[in-house]
């Protein structure tokens, strides 16, 4: 009788009964080498869900997919499957910068058609793209009447993994956006988190769950619906839905990317390939590079972004930034409280900010001149306070001035509460938006369109989370969140774990501007940093950004000469990488290649236990003789003690066959140059 009743409704929908009959049985697609198999079926009430096996065991049992909407019936119940189509893809494509120059593109797809056989009728499809690393999957819906605008509350979309384990996690939609430390629990315990989230299950399977291509669409956070079920937590707008959708549309791709261990998580190319391709054309006006910059010194307190006797963004100061810069190969001078705006309660009010309107006492067209004498490129600051609207207002002003002054990266900033950025609309009337909304996603692809008219790349802080979408606007080069360099300035340090959290949690998303090299170790009124000297090295190669700073002072890096040596040596642009080893917030060695040449560098860390790595040189070029530069902790070196300073350097010949064994003390670490013999 069941039966009966449900191909009546199908033939309402002209799908005859024995189309039902191949509907009903699940749907299955594999991987293209068979690891993972996904399968979609409906159940209980004609409710869809889909599983994950991989290498035969479950990793997410039956999980529903749909949605809620503020102004119509759910999309849950009294779904079929009225079709499947599949397609095979095999391509391999080239990043302009990145961590590799070639990304291999490998993957088999389904599409299924779903469609509501009762009432409303309203017909969507979920398409699979399943990697031999993982899953992405996201809903497409089509122009149809019964949904021509989308009020959509919440997704319906559950992560309902097999097995307990332990994660890693940091909370969402709380009032300091992403800047918070990472939460060590067993799954079963996880709160609402900020993807990515990576698991370890009870076999030792690593999983990080994410999203991939985030664009006019909320971000998603994930909330334990109970025991290891997660559902999918979109972030809130200004109004009564979460996101709004007209005519056709799509989410972004969810994502799963499945290994046998951390390393295995962070090689993964899964998220760049759920992206779309370069949108902007030629991008080689954009250099990879490190800066320098007039930014340590007001973290600390010394001086001020705001003018007045301690401002900082001043013509000498810039100029003495620049000789500093030029002297030591570096190419790239940052500069913050240039502009007009920084008076006063900026925080709270970024209207007054003017980003082409230097203060009185930093002279722009003269520190542009003077900064391309030395071949040295001053790169620029936009913090708008959270005034979103206000900076579109600017774009082109903005980055005309950028572009005039031979500035072709800017810094961009949306300093203030989750929930508080200020949205006007054409009309006058204000808004509050969170950071990660749809409104801001759509903010951020209108900076990348604006900035690349003028040939300006820019490094996004207080940003929206990384998705891969430097694959497709690759003038978006890096970004801030998850607690970088500054906070190891304030009271509540970072703690001597977090660097290596971070490796596999929030780099999962693309490149960081960590700001690492603080070689004096110290921050605010003189506090010590949670680090070894030698760790500072290493994070060049760990955290991986095509712009990274040489956060120090000048003063301070003269004092440490000998290892700022490294800082000089190390580039922001890599041929190829390898995750040598390591665990999830405890230890990690990562080699990196030049890009266009054949020396390697290489980079680890370890959180507040002493440890001893060991790995292979196999990745090196057989038959070639390298000069190992070594720079580790002393052997006296602890992160807690005045010894914190304590460096080895050391030099050593080594080829492809051999192993290399090096201690690492606690909160420390080492980095190492590899210089191919001819």
């Amino acid at each position: 009788m069941r039966y009966l009743y449900r191909s009546i409704a199908l033939l309402a929908l002209g799908i005859s009964a024995p189309a039902l009959a191949q509907a009903t049985a699940p749907v299955t697609a594999t991987s293209p080498n068979g690891s993972i198999v996904v399968e979609v079926k409906t159940v209980e009430d004609g409710r869809l869900a889909y599983t994950v096996t991989r290498k035969g065991k479950p990793i997410l049992a039956p999980s529903r997919l749909g949605f809620l909407f503020t102004d119509a019936e759910k999309i849950d119940r009294s779904l079929a499957i009225t079709g499947t189509e599949r397609a095979d893809k095999d391509e391999t494509w080239q990043q302009p910068w990145g961590e590799w120059r070639q990304i291999r593109n490998q993957y088999r797809e389904l599409t299924v058609h779903v469609a509501e056989t009762q009432r409303n009728k309203r017909r969507f499809d979920v398409r699979f793209r399943i990697y031999d690393d993982g899953v992405g999957f996201r809903y497409e819906v089509p122009a149809q009447a019964q949904l021509a605008r989308a009020n959509i509350a919440e997704e319906l979309t559950e992560f309902a993994f097999a097995s307990d384990g332990t994660a890693w996690w940091k909370p969402a939609f709380l009032w300091n956006r992403e800047e918070y430390l990472y939460n060590k629990t067993p799954l079963s315990a996880l709160g609402t988190a900020d993807t990515p989230v990576t698991i370890k299950l009870e076999d030792g399977t690593h999983v990080a769950l994410h999203e991939a291509a985030l664009v006019d669409y909320s971000g998603m956070a994930v909330a334990r619906s109970g025991g290891t079920t997660l559902r999918a937590a979109l972030t809130p707008g200004a109004g009564a839905a979460k996101v709004v959708k007209n005519g056709a549309w799509t989410t972004p791709w969810r994502t799963l990317i499945v290994a046998d261990d951390a390393a295995g998580i962070y090689s993964s190319h899964l998220m760049l390939n759920l992206n779309e391709p370069n949108k902007l054309g030629d991008v080689s006006w954009f250099k990879p590079g490190k800066f320098a910059g007039v930014w340590w010194n007001m973290i600390k307190g010394e001086w001020s972004w705001a003018r007045g006797p301690k401002h900082g963004a001043t013509t000498a100061n810039v100029k003495r930034y620049i000789d500093f810069a030029a002297a030591n190969g570096i190419p790239n001078v940052l500069v913050e409280g240039w502009n007009v705006g920084w008076d006063g309660d900026w925080f709270g009010n970024g209207w007054a900010m003017d980003f082409a309107q230097p203060t009185e006492d930093f002279d722009a067209g003269v520190l542009a001149a003077y900064a391309k004498k030395k071949g040295v490129q001053l790169v620029g600051h936009h913090e708008t306070g959270g005034a979103a609207s206000h900076y579109e207002n600017q774009f082109d002003k903005a980055f005309k001035f950028a572009a005039d002054h031979n500035i072709t990266v800017v810094k961009t900033g949306y300093v203030t509460d989750a929930g508080q950025i200020e949205r006007v609309d054409a009309d006058g009337t204000k808004y509050r938006e969170w950071h990660e909304g749809q409104w801001m996603s759509n903010h951020f692809v209108r900076v990348a369109e604006a900035a690349a008219k003028y040939k300006v790349a820019f490094d996004s802080h207080e940003p929206i989370k990384g998705t891969g979408l430097h694959r497709t606007y690759p003038n978006w080069v890096s970004r801030e969140g998850s607690r970088g360099m500054e906070y190891n300035s304030w009271a509540g340090k970072n703690p001597p774990e977090h660097e290596a959290n971070l490796v596999f949690t929030r780099m999962l998303e693309g490149p960081m501007d960590f700001t690492p090299g603080v070689l004096s170790l110290t921050g605010e009124n003189g506090s010590a940093i949670l680090s070894t000297e030698a760790k500072q090295l290493a994070l060049y190669v760990v955290l991986y950004s095509p712009v990274v700073m040489a956060a120090d002072t000048p003063e301070n890096y003269a004092r440490h000469m000998d290892t700022f040596k490294f800082i000089r040596d190390v580039p922001t642009d890599w041929e190829d990488t390898r995750v040598l080893n390591g665990e999830v917030g405890d230890y990690v060695t990562i080699a990196r290649q030049v890009r266009g040449g054949k020396d390697w560098y290489i980079g680890g860390i370890t959180d507040e236990e002493a440890r001893s790595v060991s790995f292979d040189l196999s990745f090196l070029k057989p038959g070639v003789t390298y000069t190992a530069e070594i720079y580790r902790d002393g052997d006296d070196a602890d992160y807690r003690t005045d010894k914190r300073h304590s460096v080895a350097i050391e030099k050593r010949v080594l080829r492809s066959t051999d192993k290399l064994s090096l201690r690492m003390a606690p909160g420390g670490g080492f980095a190492i140059r590899l210089k191919a013999g001819k």
